[in-house]
């Protein structure tokens, strides 16, 4: 099936909240693991979201292009097409765009959506993120507002964070942040719904509750779920049920079962998972290298095996534990077998 149209993505958020789910969102960054991430989605019967970084982008262009708007246009073209090959929906998100980078990242992928719906065309990304945590409250939210108005002309959602995920992902390091900023009010909510919501078409909310990129040892990432609840229900209560937010987790990694879950009952559609999957594609090649080490470099004596050294006989497996790593998110998630396609 082809990717989800604005309309098919969202019913899926629709259902996801009515359903008490959320969908696993991959970030991706080469072919190979947009087809681990379309696989374990497809294995777990649950639709899903495939989502690409400034990082990622600049990586799909590779280093000779070094342009992460035209690399994360490449992948998601690639995307577009084997995901018609499979019997599940996917929605194409950008993830953590900051101020500095929404010229050269975020402006040019809305500009090649805008092209496609005059051609005809479907979306190229159903969503974006603007991550501006970095700014104060007050510029963060007036920059979303611009964004937000782009995004509605071209049936886009709007992802925005409020609040700073802690760690490090793609360079932007928060491990120093201050730790109150990892909570987000009732207030910073309260502010966002004011406004965004009379702008019309969609958005989400990334609101933080002690989240933290990157993994970590148990007891090191302290999760206050009920941030969410408290935060959603000041909203409802100031402005009705139909401020009601779809929420986002970001810095999932590593979880506990038991936070995924409390997060789901208040509001939690989309889970990002990053570091897990980076681990179990990369854990395949190590151990590959680590059985055949010896037949893999030429020696003054032998040449090295050609059939272990050829690198698909080391990315289809990496490929295979990565696809198992984003199904294991589907369960999770609650999402599995919920798959809104109906072929």
């Amino acid at each position: 099936m082809p990717i989800a149209t604005p309309e098919i993505y969202r019913k899926m958020l629709d259902s996801a909240q009515q359903g008490g789910y959320a969908f696993p969102a991959i970030n991706v960054t080469s072919s190979e693991t947009i087809n681990a991430a379309l696989k374990g989605f497809a294995d777990s019967k649950s639709d899903g979201i495939i989502q690409i970084s400034t990082g990622g982008g600049e990586f799909g262009s590779g280093l000779a292009v070094k342009d992460m708007a035209f690399g994360a246009i490449a992948l998601a073209e690639f995307c577009h097409r084997v995901a018609e090959k499979y019997p599940v929906y996917v929605a194409l998100h950008t993830d953590h765009c900051p101020p500095g980078k929404v010229d050269k990242f975020m402006l040019p992928l809305i500009q090649e959506t805008a092209r496609r719906r005059k051609a005809g065309l479907g979306n190229l990304f159903q969503s974006h993120m603007f991550d501006g945590s970095e700014l104060p409250l007050a510029q963060n939210i007036a920059k979303s507002i611009e964004l937000m108005k782009l995004c509605k002309e071209n049936d886009i959602i709007l992802e925005v964070e409020i609040g700073v995920v802690g760690g490090e992902e793609d360079g932007v390091d928060n491990s120093a942040t201050d730790h109150a900023k990892l909570y987000t009010s009732p207030q910073d909510m309260i502010e966002v719904y004011k406004a965004l919501s009379p702008i019309g078409g969609r958005y989400m909310l990334a609101a933080t509750f002690g989240n933290v990129h990157g993994i970590y040892k148990p007891g090191n990432v302290v999760l206050k779920p009920k941030i969410l609840k408290e935060g959603q229900d000041e909203v409802v209560k100031k402005f009705g049920p139909k401020a009601y937010f779809d929420l986002v987790f970001h810095g999932g990694s590593g979880s506990d079962l038991k936070d995924i879950h409390e997060t789901l009952e208040y509001g939690v559609v989309k889970m990002n998972i990053d570091t897990d999957t980076q681990y179990a594609f990369t854990e395949s090649i190590v151990a590959h290298v680590d059985a055949n080490r010896k037949v893999l470099t030429h020696t003054a004596t032998d040449v090295a095996d050609k059939k272990k050294f050829d690198p698909r006989s080391y990315l289809k497996k990496s490929e295979e534990n990565m696809a198992k790593r984003v199904a294991q998110g589907c369960k999770d998630l609650k999402a599995e077998g919920k798959t809104v396609f109906k072929g």
